[in-house]
Formats: structure tokens, C-alpha cells, sequence
């Protein structure tokens, strides 16, 4: 089946005409980003973009949004005076199930749990014409492989790892919910134009090497912020050689390089991967435009020429590798990995493997690691780590059921878990993990920050295949190298795991009963969209303040921030999902997780200028209730990870006024231009140093607050003296009328004054 046809229809039926009139406003030939992003303009361009530098207004063609970030979205959507969605647009719920017993007990526990949510998403879904999949049909990004991604399209999603669409030559970008709500309403969307890294990808991967390996060895070269404010495009005839899937998993991982998004060009393996997944129609529209779904030949024949930065990579001579711990670009080839171990004094036995997660949950990756754990039965070793499985998708789910693959799973002990993220984003009710002790795991997720799996900051969490967590797994040893070494089975003999193998697609075709799929009502008009007054889990939002035309003077300093700073660290997850639809109540998870400069605590700050040492929630509170305003300074790549707005949200509702960083993450930067807080860089980044705890703080110039304009900071020492500093920003005209608004939803309220409240 595939959704909203008739849109990608006439998508393609003007595409190559929009890259032609692209090709000659840029008067050079274009990479396949610069196709797409060109060919979804606003405004047909009639001149090229300066890369990293231009503020362009997009059309996506659609809208994806998961559970926890949804609810925020929504709440703004529903204030947003729209019947229902401009763009086809889909809810997923796959964060909010607690990973703990198994995937039936799971999902009727997170059913009842999340009832109030759940029938929330539903209702509004079902009101404003919004496709809504339910809990259990799987993790948004492989349910949108599957069934809306699709080459040479753009879309946007309320999640960072939006970019697996990739795989299927999308431009698909994580963002923000109030991005999301600007393109729901019928807005063009806003991005800075990307710079471009090229990949060239030669030879084809070999033995136990796999498609995870190749963005785990790119984020070991670029780092976690090499990407930022670029779009990486792959190509090469090992790009040729990767599954659609394998495709997928290197994109998706793009996020934790910082990347705007990856994507690969249309080929056989993205046409073999659409007509098994039932888009036979969308497969032939594809054919047909297939010169115009890649990069021209003269870029690739020069890549040097066209993009900002290239790198190669054989895939032949890749080795696996194994990224962490505490972050997903500490990359270290297998070869080398038990040496790293020994030197570094990580904890030797891995306790648990676990596979699954939107990186790596397709039949593919399931049916190679199946063929590493039938081996465990077949040459009688004993599997010395516990193990957890997590299918993609119920589509997944159910034919690798029919075809077996699950068996050999559960005949190693693992444990299947629901179609949904589970211990990759912390929902997973790992027993003994709050006694903190240093243990070792494997995954093959995505990312692996100090808490991120399971509460505990000793767990440390390793990345890697599926297949390699698999054997890890039976070997129980971070020293184990299952291409060299051999295992000790029951009987005393000395056996050596084989390669793994897998498939691409079923040979019998995917299968399913029920996806999960619920389609929304013609007309939602009559639709009962209800948020209780009293409720814990959603709360109706209130618009943030404009700003009064002053600049921002006697400010105190929340917390500066040392170090590695992401989103997980400004609201975290896990046990906090059930708040993500009650801003004030998710506030009290704001910067927990941050190191403080100034103790080298977590959770704990001084409040000025009593003195008084409390946690960063009750301070901001504090704060905020005798009318001082805050300001948080962090370090580089601040915002690291996730799109999730609430990092943005909860200072803003704390009443946090400035956050001023070394360099930030692009989402998390801009979710803070749309709810009006002010995001600015240090023009000198060693003004850092120059903070102390107990500083009066001022911003000014804010009266002539342009594009090209700076602003200054005035530090006002409690010995008397003062300093002061210059400050950068990035804002455009556009995101500066956000914070004049207060946020980009109230410029939205007031274009439609008649707007009002749910």
C-alpha cells in the first residue's frame, strides 16, 4: 500500500523540471542535496545559495512526529487556528513503553499506563487529519522506511534520527516541535543552507563487517560536532552495494555527527527495497527520474569541486568497530578493542547485549544476527550475557515470526521486547542499575551517553552491530574478537563462530496482520480533542511572555555548564517521557544532568546572593519567583543529540532569558529562537573563563538587535569591578521578530488574532 500517492505523484511530475531551472540559477552541476533542497524552495531560486550562510525557506512534503515530541507539537498545533494539517503528517507511539518483562506484558502495562496520551494523540490525530500509529507498530523511523520515505522527497520529523529516511534518498531532517507546527499550518520552513560533505564509499564489505560500521568509523573522523550545518552524501560504488536498510543505519547515525541529515542516491537496492515493501508505484516513478534521484556524473567524477569536504572510504579493507564508551564518535577497530579495554580499565564482562533500536531493527539486521546466535545451539556454547531483541516494526516482527528468525533468539535466552525504542532512550527497567556499580553493555543503538540506557553513570555503553553484539553476547567478554579467537563449548572443545549472513528482504515477501495504522477521520470537525485541568501527564500551554524592548540586565547565572552537554543533560529522558505533554512538570527535570563548572556537581547549584546550594529546578524556580531572570552558559556543541524541544522549553518556562555557549548544536539552537530565548556564541571563546558564580549579568544592545548587529555582556563581579565582552548570534530578521513575540507560536497567534485557547 502506499499513503498519500498522489502527492509524491506530483512531486515527481515537476521534480526534474525544478533541478534544471536549479542547475542553471547555480550554472554548475548539483549533488543530489543540492537537487532537493532546490527543487523544495519556497521560492523558485533564480541565483545559488551561499552554503552555511543563507537562510532558505522550504516546502517539505510531510510531517513525522513520535510520541513523546508529538504531544508538545501538538499542544502548539491545536493553538494554531488550523482545521487540519497543510502536509500529510503522522504521530508514531514508540517512547513511551517501558522495556522491562517482554513485548505482550510491555505493551498491555503501557497501554494502561499512558491511556491519557494515548487517547490524546488519538483524538487530535484523528481531528486534524493526522495518520496515527498506535502503540506497538513499531519505532517511527523504520515504520516511515517502510512506508512514506521516499527518493528525492524532503521531509521533517520531531526527532533527530528523522534522518534514517536517508536511506531512501530523502532529505529528512530532525527538528524541533514548532518547526514542526510551521510546515503543519501551511508555513514554509526555514534552514539554513547546508554545507556538504561527500563520502565516497569504494569496494564492498566483507565478512563480519556491516553498514553500521561505516557511520561508526565516520563519526570516529568527524567527532560528534564535524557534521554541524551540513548535509553528508554518500556515493561511490560501495554506496551501490549497501541495502536499503544498510543505508538507512548510516544515516541514522548521521545525527551523532551533528549532521543536518545524510542521504544516499536512488539505485537498484532503493528500487528492489520500495517494491518489497509494496510501493510498486512509487518504485516506477523513481525509474523514471533516476538521473535526477542522484548526484550528476561530473560530481561524483570530481567530488573535490562540489563539496565543502570529501572523504573515502574502502569498504573492502573497513574493519568493524566498536564506538565508546559515554559517546558515539570514541570509535576503536575490532582489532584493537580488547587492547583498549585492558588500557582504559573498562569493566571486561559484558553483563547484557542488546539489539534492535531505529538504527539497526530491519529483517536484514535481525537474519545476520540470527545466523551469529543459531551457533550458539549448533557448536552447544553456553551464551554468557543476558540479551534483548527489538524488533522495528510489527511488519518486521511478524515475518521474522513466520520465517523463524526469532527463534533462534529465544533459543539463546533473549529476551523479545515490543516494536518500540526501550533501553535505547532509557525506558528500560534494568534491575540493579540503581545501585550504580561499573558494569559493561553492547547495543546496537545509536547513542550511548553516561545515564542515557539506564540511570546508572557506570554503565558503559559500547555500539556496534547487531551481529557484533550478538557474538559479544555469547562470549560474555569486552576481550572476545570472534574473527580470531575461539570459544570453549560444553564439551571442552575449542569452536570458532562462522560469518554472519542475512537477507535484504524476505524471500517470501513481508507479512502482517495488523501494522498499526489508523486512518484519521474525513472531517475531524466534530472531534472531542479533551485535556483535563487536573492532569499530570498533559497540560494546554500558555503563551511565553513578548519581550518588554529593554535589554536583559541584572540576570543571575543558573549554571555554566563544563563539558559535554546534550539534551540529555538539559531534560533528560527515561522515567521523564510520562511528563513530556505537562511543561511545568517536565521542568523539574531542567539541566540535572549538567556538570557545574563551578563544583563539579550535577544537580547543584548556588543560588545568589543568599548562598544557598539546591538543585538547578529549585533554583531556577526561585529565581523566577522574585522576578530575577536567568542565564545559562555552556560549553562547546551545547544541545548535543535529540530534537527534543522541552531542552528549550524548560528554561523558558523557568524563566531563563539568555543561554551563551562556546558553539551549540544546530537543533537545540534553533529550538531555542522559537520559543524567544536568546541563543548567542561567545565571540571569544575563552570569555568562558571569565564567569564567576556570583556575577550580576547584563545583555546589551538589544535595541539595535539585527542580522549583523553584536551584542555585549556585562559581568558584574561581587568584588566591585566589572568586565565585559562581545557576543555573536545567528539570528535572521525572521527569528528576531520570534523573540520580539516571545516565540514563533505567538507571531503565528498574531496573524490570526482570533485565535484562542483549547
Amino acid at each position: 500500500m502506499t499513503f498519500d500517492s498522489a502527492m509524491i505523484q506530483n512531486m515527481y511530475a515537476t521534480y526534474a523540471e525544478k533541478v534544471q531551472n536549479a542547475r542553471e540559477a547555480c550554472g554548475n552541476p548539483l549533488t543530489l542535496a543540492e537537487k532537493i533542497l532546490y527543487a523544495h524552495c519556497a521560492k523558485t531560486p533564480t541565483q545559488p545559495f551561499s552554503r552555511g550562510r543563507d537562510y532558505v525557506e522550504f516546502c517539505p512534503d510531510r510531517v513525522a512526529m513520535q510520541d513523546a515530541t508529538a504531544q508538545m507539537a501538538l499542544l502548539q498545533f491545536m493553538q494554531a487556528g488550523k482545521s487540519k494539517t497543510a502536509v500529510p503528517s503522522t504521530v508514531h507511539c514508540d517512547h513511551l513503553i517501558l522495556a522491562k518483562s517482554g513485548a505482550d506484558a510491555d505493551l498491555r502495562i503501557a497501554n494502561d499506563t499512558n491511556r491519557e496520551v494515548y487517547d490524546f494523540l488519538r483524538s487530535v490525530s484523528n481531528k486534524y487529519g493526522i495518520g496515527f500509529w498506535k502503540p506497538g507498530a513499531g519505532i517511527i523511523h523504520q515504520v516511515v522506511l517502510e512506508n512514506y520515505a521516499f527518493p528525492g522527497g524532503m521531509m521533517i520529523g520531531t526527532d533527530s534520527h528523522t534522518v534514517n529516511a536517508g536511506g531512501l534518498g530523502m532529505v529528512a531532517v530532525g527538528v524541533g516541535g514548532a518547526d514542526a507546527v510551521d510546515v503543519m499550518t501551511g508555513m514554509p520552513w526555514e534552514l539554513k543552507f547546508p554545507k556538504l560533505i561527500g563520502i565516497k564509499l569504494t569496494g564492498a564489505l566483507q565478512g563480519w563487517t556491516s553498514a553500521k560500521d561505516v557511520i561508526l568509523k565516520v563519526a570516529g573522523i568527524l567527532t560528534v560536532k564535524g557534521g554541524t550545518g551540513c548535509i553528508v552524501e554518500y556515493f561511490g560504488e560501495g554506496a551501490a552495494s549497501l541495502s536499503c536498510t544498510g543505508k538507512g543505519t548510516i544515516c541514522n547515525m548521521g545525527a551523532e555527527i551533528g549532521a543536518t541529515t545524510s542521504l544516499f542516491g536512488y539505485d537498484e537496492k532503493m528500487s528492489a527495497y520500495l517494491r518489497g515493501t509494496g510501493r510498486e508505484d512509487v518504485a516506477a516513478g523513481a525509474d523514471a527520474l533516476a538521473a535526477e534521484l542522484t548526484g550528476d556524473s561530473e560530481v561524483y567524477a570530481m567530488p573535490e569541486r562540489y563539496f565543502d569536504e570529501v572523504l573515502e572510504i574502502d569498504l573492502s579493507t573497513l574493519e568493524p568497530h566498536i564506538n565508546g564508551p559515554f559517546t558515539p564518535d570514541r570509535a576503536t577497530p575490532l582489532s584493537n578493542f580488547a587492547a583498549e579495554v585492558k588500557a582504559n580499565g573498562w569493566p571486561e564482562t559484558l553483563e547484557v547485549g542488546l539489539i534492535g533500536s531505529c538504527t539497526n531493527s530491519s529483517y536484514e539486521d535481525l537474519t545476520r544476527a540470527a545466523s551469529v546466535a543459531a551457533q550458539a545451539g549448533e557448536k552447544k556454547l553456553k551464551v554468557h550475557s543476558k540479551y534483548t531483541v527489538t524488533p522495528g516494526s510489527e511488519q518486521v516482527r511478524y515475518t521474522s515470526e513466520r520465517d523463524g528468525v526469532l527463534s533462534y533468539f529465544e533459543e539463546i535466552g533473549g529476551l523479545v521486547l515490543a516494536n518500540a525504542c526501550g533501553p535505547c532512550i532509557g525506558q528500560w527497567a534494568r534491575h540493579g542499575a540503581d545501585q550504580a556499580e561499573p558494569n559493561s553493555i553492547m547495543t546496537s543503538f545509536n547513542r550511548n551517553f553516561a545515564k542515557r540506557a539506564d540511570g546508572n553513570p557506570n554503565t558503559h555503553a559500547f555500539v556496534a552491530s547487531p551481529e557484533m553484539v550478538t557474538a559479544f553476547s555469547i562470549a560474555g567478554s569486552l576481550l572476545f574478537n570472534p574473527i580470531t579467537d575461539m570459544l570453549e563449548n560444553i564439551d571442552g572443545e575449542k569452536v570458532k563462530l562462522d560469518e554472519p549472513v542475512g537477507l535484504e528482504l524476505p524471500e517470501s515477501g513481508f507479512a502482517v496482520q495488523d501494522a498499526g495504522y489508523q486512518a484519521p477521520a474525513e472531517d475531524g470537525s466534530d472531534v472531542e480533542v479533551v485535556v483535563r485541568p487536573d492532569s499530570e501527564r498533559l497540560q494546554v500551554l500558555t503563551p511565553f511572555a513578548p519581550w518588554d524592548g529593554s535589554d536583559l540586565k541584572g540576570l543571575r547565572l543558573l549554571i555554566q555548564a563544563k563539558g559535554k552537554c546534550t539534551t540529555d543533560h538539559i531534560s533528560m529522558a527515561g522515567p521523564w517521557l510520562k511528563y513530556r505533554g505537562h511543561l511545568d512538570n517536565i521542568s523539574n527535570n531542567l539541566l540535572i544532568g549538567a556538570v557545574n563548572r563551578f563544583n563539579g556537581q550535577t544537580n547543584s547549584v548556588t543560588v545568589q546572593p543568599a548562598g544557598e546550594v539546591m538543585a538547578v529546578p529549585d533554583a531556577a524556580r526561585q529565581y523566577l519567583n522574585v522576578g530575577v531572570g536567568t542565564i545559562v552558559v555552556g560549553d562547546e556543541n551545547y544541545g548535543e543529540g535529540s530534537s527534543r524541544e522541552h531542552a528549550a522549553m524548560e528554561p523558558r518556562n523557568l524563566g531563563v532569558r539568555v543561554v551563551l555557549t562556546r558553539s551549540f548544536a544546530r537543533i537545540h539552537e534553533t529550538n531555542l529562537k522559537k520559543q524567544g530565548m536568546l541563543a548567542l556564541t561567545f565571540s571569544d571563546k575563552s570569555d568562558y573563563e571569565k564567569i564567576r558564580e556570583d556575577d550580576v549579568i547584563d545583555v546589551t544592545g538589544l535595541q539595535h538587535f539585527t542580522p549583523d548587529s553584536r551584542l555585549s555582556v556585562v559581568l558584574h563581579h561581587a568584588d566591585g569591578t566589572d568586565e565585559s565582552f562581545y557576543v555573536d548570534h545567528t539570528y535572521n530578521s525572521k527569528q528576531i521578530e520570534w523573540f520580539i513575540a516571545g516565540s514563533a507560536l505567538n507571531l503565528i497567534r498574531q496573524e490570526q488574532p482570533s485565535v484562542g485557547s483549547v
